[in-house]
């Protein structure tokens, strides 16, 4: 990832439903404040809560950390996704466009990466998985 992060870093637990829309709330409010537009606020909320929910959901819970970032050119958001979780054993079907394993928006890994302009993904099974993603304003 680019740039230096913010000092507006905000720490997130994700360990129910309500924590899911919590993250997208701190999202969105960072994003504003990073001056992002309206349609690429919207983008990384919804990637967002995607990857929010894949946290809970597969990774049984964990954490998102959202910061502003600046690379010295113009202002991001950048959310840090992670959970010790069982990781992800084929990371390549899980990128796929359209691979879904049910029960968030659909939009599995690659939805959400399409969403962002940055995207890294870290994951080992039996150790968990860590998503990082920043979405730059125009």
């Amino acid at each position: 990832m680019t740039g230096s992060e913010g000092l507006d870093h905000q720490v997130q637990a994700i360990g129910n439903d309500e924590d899911v829309v919590r993250v997208r709330q701190l999202v969105r409010t960072v994003a504003v404040a990073a001056k992002l537009s309206l349609v690429d606020q919207t983008k990384v909320v919804t990637a967002a809560s995607e990857l929010a929910r894949n946290t809970l959901v597969y990774g049984g819970g964990g954490e998102a950390a959202v910061s502003t970032v600046d690379n010295g050119v113009r202002r991001g958001v950048r959310v840090v996704f992670s959970d010790s979780g069982p990781g992800i054993a084929d990371i390549d079907l899980a990128l796929t466009d359209g691979y879904t394993s049910g029960g968030g928006l659909g939009l599995g890994l690659s939805g959400a990466r399409r969403l962002v302009d940055e995207f890294e993904l870290d994951t080992a099974v039996g150790a968990g998985t860590t998503v990082a993603v920043v979405k730059w304003a125009r």
